[in-house]
């Protein structure tokens, strides 16, 4: 029979941190706290292969979960001395996700289960107080009628609003039982309108029905966008976990909070958090209150005057302090930790590895090697490489005029610049027009998430530094100031004032993240300086890794820029990216109007001087490292203006006859170009297009040598070959003219040729290439373009309701197919070396800069990748990554 199941509490679990696979990060930890013997509430999980049940049969629970839960209520039950449903002693519960990857606050919570009109009254005896068992139940009331029964949650919020107006106060706290009364009265006004009939008072079917609508959320929109941002797969489900309730709102002797062990946003060794006096834990993460901080440090660092928990309730503090060092001790990480003080009792929710910004993670991670928690390699392991890209951009010049126009808390450091907008939705809309965009919210909330990702900063009036802004924020490596208290926002009237000032929809500001500060306009950004941490890790990961990693660069600024960050080579030059440049458009043209190939030989001679030019200067900053030049490789139409009109305006400016220009641009047109008259084509129809580039490459390459001494090692790269004669005849074209450079120069360097395999043929058949090509460089966007039938510029139309419907999981062009398009290039790695063992493979895609598909390629065996400049630093500490990976499979294989 299988265990639905799982119990934890009173020092004991069925589970531990080992299976959170089946229960959920939160559910294994919370078995492994109690089995510590931490204060845990106690509880249960229903695991996340109830929620693949759940979906794969029609939304319908196991056979046997009805009678598991009911078992494992009644041993909460005898833990707590109390029963769900009795009027006078009542058992109230939290009923959470809780999925094996983090992910907050993208699925569905709710508390104080088990509240009804008669569970109230004797919570309120119990506890004495009926003010707060009121509080609690308007809570209950509030959750569970947004959450299962779908109503707007604005709609309470017009009625809790409209009460305190009426009564002159501000805050919830100094609402009195009477005043809950009414409110309550109010609130179930609220559902029996919106719903039709009352609020359900059974707590049995609220437990059911709290179950079934965190599993839904699973599927809703907001977690649907965050699994596709992180590459969560939609099959691992989630477990639902129901907790018994302890009450942080039972007035001044209670409170709830969230902490960090260590600083999330810079990875300081300190404690970090907030909390909340006589409040539940929604009220610190939603942005409703404002919070105070844990310590006294922290509150005097941030200018507060409310006391800090370590002042307010000293006792407590001291127990608290113990029990997180006890747990990042033990987890060997910085610790993301929930708890709850009921009348001075501590209790433990949850704890998780805690979301981190990169430069924390980089900290973080070589703090503990050096503390000898944990080794190097479980240090560079420990660092997701995507995480790097927050340290690669522009951070705000410190000499730059700074025009502060409202100020908050640095809740996620790193700065942007764009234009304000209020709301998501419009946030997305102008991300995907390539608009910069500052979101300013009052609050963000889950349903935030996709305009979160589309804008480069994020500003919220309220809310703490572990508001849900802060935390996705920071896990998403977005700047954010939060509580910027002095911003008022009116969304109608589409603006926010502030010290005096209107701000409107579409001005431009500036935030920095690290400082909590919105400035006016646009400010000046200043480069990174990659030093301490992140070198100290990337010499870690070098010595590990086997992959090479080199960069797609052909402008001196992009090899300069990857040269910086550590890369060992060029693995694609792009040489039509220097056809386009004005200086020598006009002679490109030239060429494609040429009659003959005298003409076309004329009009190439006008270029190789530039040719010459550009390689010299890559050989130079490249010193010796190789560098893999792409011969010319789109359609020539690519090079003429489309449009009668700009033919006309192209050839009044250049002097070319418009006429010849039309009648050429239409000669040329095809049908399907990615699949026409482009890559090694040009060069058999067209062979002295290649010859001018194998020349200026090689002449470049002499000229370097005789300057430094040190002759760099060009490999000719040949795109688009499907068939080995296509091979052959370039190699010797490739090869002809080397021998007359050679001869002329009365020197020579060593070359390599190769070629781009892009095509499924080429693949196939790689070791007929092999045999004239002396490495193959694995172009994964062409080759996931023509293995699929896909284009990559017009699949976005529909590739998104592939990936809502489960039929890919991730987008092809970002991660690389590892079944299709990984099957052609293991099958080209294994035909090419049978023919030639020494052949040297590489990629150079989009996927090459891609984590995931690092790590395929350290298991196809392949030589190196390459990937964009900027992600250089990335694919370096993912081939070290996926290093250890395969070192570990093969201890493992060895141990068995």
């Amino acid at each position: 029979m299988t265990q639905w199941v799982y119990g934890f509490g009173g020092g004991s679990a069925d589970g531990d941190a080992s299976m959170k696979n089946l229960l959920g990060g939160k559910g294994a930890n919370l078995a492994e706290m109690s089995s510590l013997g931490l204060p845990v509430p106690p509880g249960f999980t229903v695991t996340t292969e109830a929620c693949v049940h759940y979906f794969s049969e029609s939304q319908t629970y196991p056979a046997e979960l009805e009678r598991q839960v009911k078992t494992a209520l009644g041993q909460v039950e005898t833990l707590t001395g109390k029963r769900f449903g009795d009027a006078a002693n009542p058992l109230l519960v939290s009923v959470r996700s809780g999925a094996r990857a983090s992910m907050p606050g993208m699925m569905d919570t709710v508390l104080n289960l088990g509240l009804n009109d008669q569970t109230v009254e004797g919570l309120a005896a119990l506890s004495g107080d009926r003010r707060f068992a009121l509080d609690s139940y308007r809570r209950f009331i509030t959750m569970y009628s947004n959450v299962v029964l779908g109503i707007g949650h604005d709609l309470f919020e017009e009625v809790l609003d409209d009460h305190k107006d009426r009564l002159g106060v501000s805050v919830d706290t100094e609402l009195t039982a009477g005043d809950w009364d009414k409110v309550v009265a109010d609130y179930k006004a609220v559902v029996e309108r919106e719903q039709g009939e009352p609020f359900p008072q059974d707590p049995g079917a609220q437990l059911w029905g709290a179950m079934g609508a965190v599993f839904d959320s699973w599927m809703n929109d907001r977690a649907k966008f965050y699994r596709r941002m992180h590459d969560i797969p939609e099959s691992w489900g989630t477990a639902v976990n129901i907790q018994s309730m302890v009450f942080g709102n039972m007035g001044q002797t209670s409170a709830t909070g969230v902490a960090f062990t260590r600083n999330p946003s810079t990875g300081e060794a300190k404690l970090y958090g907030e909390f909340l006096i006589n409040a539940q834990g929604e009220d610190v993460v939603a942005g409703i209150r404002t919070p105070q901080s844990l310590t006294r440090a922290g509150r005097e660092e941030m200018g507060e005057s409310a006391p800090s928990m370590e002042e307010a309730m000293p006792e407590v503090f001291g127990q608290f302090v113990d029990v997180v060092g006890r747990l990042e001790s033990h987890y060997r990480d910085m610790q993301d930790i929930e708890f709850t003080v009921e009348q001075g009792r501590l209790y433990m929710l949850q704890t998780r590895n805690g979301k981190r910004t990169g430069k924390a993670a980089l900290k973080i991670a070589v703090d503990l090697a050096a503390e000898g928690v944990i080794s190097q390699e479980e240090a560079i392991q420990r660092v997701d490489p995507s995480a790097l890209d927050q340290l690669l951009h522009p951070t705000l010049d410190p000499k730059a005029r700074r025009n502060v126009i409202a100020a908050g808390l640095p809740a996620s450091p790193g700065a942007a610049t764009g234009k304000v907008v209020f709301d998501s939705d419009e946030a997305e809309r102008l991300g995907q027009l390539g608009d910069a965009v500052i979101l300013v919210r009052e609050e963000t909330s889950p349903e935030d998430i996709h305009g979160m990702h589309a804008a480069r900063g994020i500003v919220t009036a309220r809310g703490g530094m572990t508001s849900h802004a802060a935390v996705v924020a920071r896990g998403m490596g977005r700047p954010c100031v939060s509580g910027a208290g002095e911003i008022h926002i009116d969304e109608e009237a589409g603006l926010f004032r502030a010290r005096g000032r209107e701000f409107r929809t579409g001005d431009i500001v500036t935030i920095d993240g690290s400082k909590g500060e919105v400035l006016e306009g646009a400010v000046d950004m200043i480069e990174p300086e990659l030093t301490g941490d992140f070198q100290t890790l990337m010499a870690w990961a070098d010595k590990v890794r086997r992959l090479k990693v080199r960069a797609n660069a052909e402008t001196p600024l992009d090899a300069r820029t990857a040269r910086g960050f550590g890369a060992e080579g060029i693995g694609l030059c792009r040489t039509e990216h220097m056809f386009f440049d004005e200086t020598r458009i006009a002679a490109v043209r030239e060429m494609i109007l040429a009659d003959d190939e005298q003409g076309r030989r004329a009009a190439l001679a006008k270029i190789e001087p530039f040719q010459k030019a550009d390689f010299t200067e890559l050989f130079q900053i490249m010193a010796g490292l190789p560098v893999t030049i792409r011969l010319l490789d789109p359609p020539l139409h690519e090079f003429i203006p489309h449009s009668d009109e700009d033919i006309d305006a192209l050839a009044a400016s250049s002097g070319l006859d418009a006429a010849k220009l039309k009648r050429r641009a239409k000669d040329l047109a095809e049908t399907n170009p990615m699949l026409g008259h482009r890559g090694c084509r040009l060069g058999v129809a067209y062979p002295e297009i290649y010859e001018m580039q194998v020349r200026a490459i090689l002449e470049a390459a002499l000229a370097v040598k005789v300057a430094s001494g040190a002759a760099p090692t060009p490999e000719i790269m040949h795109p688009l070959v499907a068939l080995g004669l296509e091979m052959k005849y370039l190699r010797e074209l490739t090869d002809r003219t080397a021998e007359a450079v050679f001869a002329a120069a009365g020197d020579r360097v060593d070359y390599q040729v190769g070629t781009m395999i892009e095509l499924p043929r080429a693949a196939l058949r790689a070791g007929d290439l092999a045999e004239n090509a002396e490495f193959f460089s694995f172009g994964t966007n062409d080759l996931t373009q023509t293995t699929f039938g896909i284009s990559r510029d017009d699949s976005g139309r529909f590739l998104q309701a592939y990936m809502d419907k489960g039929i890919f999981e991730t987008d092809p062009f970002v991660r690389l197919d590892q079944e299709g398009v990984g099957d052609l290039i293991r099958i080209a790695a294994e035909r090419g070396r049978a023919v030639r063992p020494d052949v040297k493979l590489g990629i150079c895609g989009e996927h090459g800069g891609d984590p995931s598909s690092i790590a395929f390629c350290e298991d196809a065996g392949l030589d190196y990748v390459s990937c964009s400049p900027y992600r250089v630093p990335i694919a370096r500490l993912a081939a070290a990554q996926a290093a250890l990976h395969a070192q570990a499979g093969t201890e493992r294989e060895k141990d068995r």
